[in-house]
């Protein structure tokens, strides 16, 4: 008897290890007096209004694009950034006139060999100078969610560039990701059409096989060369160039949208974007001969500045709207989190602003384990909550969420679960799922150190929000952020879950898809 507290921790933190918890302690079930139950929750959706509050300077990732289908509607993408100067009250040389603006992107690509092209022209000539050389071009498909194909033809997207007229503030400002900006759409300036690959290049002389250009994997694409000669070098030596202030309140910011409103989305890290002016100007020699010289400069699209994905949504009709617009408000529930709630039978989870699922364990499930436990002396092995996709709604082949966030709701606190916080250090692995390449996909959520708290220590019993998305880590200690630090202002993923049997609320249930709570627990 004296042990047992230790075994039972002992099994909890075995969990992290089973590949699939129904067999946990089942060592301990067969020939005694075990159990293995399961029970049905209240399980309701949470609008959370298509918005989050976003610090900018946590984005380590951006969407673009756009992708519609007909449970959740329409969604279009827009990536917005500062840019600043890399070096203040420039001097651009005399009679600097440009050449060329070029924007890069780099968006995440596969890296699987089979997805790769490699082009090579050994012919190659090299336009500066015309020297012979092998231009070797090496072509990755984006990592993309929604529509890669709309019918058999492969799905072009096109991208464009806009001027911001409003002030983004700063990095350390909350932005909401519905907010609206004001563009300048009288002037695009740039548009190049995107076929979802993005390319590496390196050239090498024929002579000696020395490299002449290597390019980093990346999307490249011409802007308006009039607009920034007359927004950046005709200003050389105005005060709007000569410090990071000036300048992000003259030049506010970009937008980099798509014009189509069906195909994908794709990701891409904000920092590693960036703006390139080619130009030439006059240099003078020491006899007086003046030579037209090529110079280049740069915008830093990079971490100082403002940058976040702006969501635009288009519900309209759709089953989520529906579902989700009667549903009670996150912003009321934290206010709230013990408020009346109505047990849905369809439950929607979406990121990057989309609606949460909440989950609450029924009165009398509680009150009938506190009875167990005091009378009957059982003790819980392990217990979480399970939840299946809805096969009627959610028959697809878009990839299904792999990672899921759970907050506890507690009035003016926010925080991880007691399994999280508890076990965090042995390797716990909170969420676990099940068959996502299928339509039979589940989810399983720890809750045994939470359930233990609220039967066996008589805590208080709170409701769970719980997001699609994944917690963000410190880069060098892995340690998770916070329960705010996480992915959803730019997670793609959605999924239409089993929500309440809402005749069966509370009761012991068998061979039922609706969401449960299954426990596994024995008699001291």
């Amino acid at each position: 008897m004296k042990l047992l507290p230790l075994l039972l921790m002992g099994i909890i933190v075995l969990n992290s290890c089973e590949g699939e918890l129904d067999n946990l302690g089942s060592q301990l079930v067969e020939g005694a007096d075990g159990f293995d139950k399961a029970y049905s929750l209240i399980a309701y959706n949470v609008n959370n209004e298509d918005v989050q509050k976003v610090v900018t300077s946590q984005y380590d990732s951006v969407r673009i694009g756009a992708f519609t289908e007909p449970v959740f509607g329409g969604q279009k993408v827009s990536y917005i950034t500062q840019l600043r100067l890399n070096t203040y009250n420039p001097d651009f040389g005399k009679n600097p006139v440009i050449d060329s603006v070029v924007l890069t992107l780099k968006p995440r690509y596969e890296t699987a060999t089979d997805s790769i092209k490699t082009t090579t022209n050994e012919d190659y000539v090299y336009p500066d100078g015309q020297v012979a050389a092998k231009k070797v071009v090496t072509t990755y498909p984006v990592r993309k969610y929604g529509k890669y194909k709309i019918g058999n033809n492969v799905t072009p997207l096109t991208i464009k560039v806009h001027e911001v007229l409003d002030f983004l503030g700063s990095p350390s400002d909350s932005i909401d990701t519905n907010k609206t900006f004001t563009l300048n759409t009288e002037k695009v300036l740039g548009s190049k059409s995107f076929n979802g690959t993005v390319n590496s290049v390196v050239i090498t002389k024929d002579s000696d096989a020395s490299e002449i250009l290597k390019r980093d994997v990346s999307f490249r694409m011409k802007l308006d060369s009039a607009f920034f000669q007359n927004k950046i070098i005709a200003k050389q030596g105005n005060q709007v160039l000569k410090d990071a202030a000036s300048f992000i309140r003259y030049f506010r910011g970009l937008s980099i949208s798509v014009e189509e409103n069906d195909g994908y989305l794709f990701s891409m890290a904000p920092n590693d974007a960036g703006i390139t002016i080619y130009y030439k100007n006059d240099v003078t020699a020491t006899d007086g001969t003046v030579t037209r010289t090529k110079q280049e400069t740069a915008l830093s699209l990079g971490s100082s500045n403002v940058h976040l994905s702006q969501v635009v949504y288009d519900r309209a009709g759709t089953n989520y709207f529906n579902a989700v617009n009667p549903a009670v408000k996150y912003s009321e529930l934290k206010k709230n989190p013990g408020m009346n709630v109505n047990p849905a039978e369809k439950i929607y989870m979406q990121g990057m602003g989309g609606s949460s699922i909440g989950i609450r364990i029924p009165q009398g499930t509680i009150d009938l384990l506190k009875q167990k436990f005091q009378n009957e002396k059982v003790a819980i092995v392990s217990a979480k909550i399970r939840l299946y996709n809805d096969i009627e709604s959610w028959d697809n082949k878009y990839k299904k969420p792999s990672n899921l966030l759970v907050q506890e709701m507690i009035k003016d606190t926010v925080r991880f679960l007691p399994d999280m916080t508890a076990l965090s250090s042995a390797g716990y692995s909170l969420v676990r799922t099940a068959n996502l390449s299928t339509k039979n996909a589940y989810y399983d959520i720890g809750v045994t150190a939470t359930l233990k708290d609220i039967v066996e220590k008589n805590k208080n019993a709170h409701d769970l929000v719980i997001n699609v998305g994944s917690y963000l880590s410190d880069a060098s200690t892995g340690t998770l952020l916070g329960q705010d630090y996480n992915d959803r202002p730019y997670n793609p993923f959605r999924i239409v879950l089993k929500g309440t049997d809402i005749n069966k609320i509370g009761q012991e249930i068998t061979n039922s898809e609706f969401v449960q709570l299954r426990i596994l627990y024995t008699k001291k």
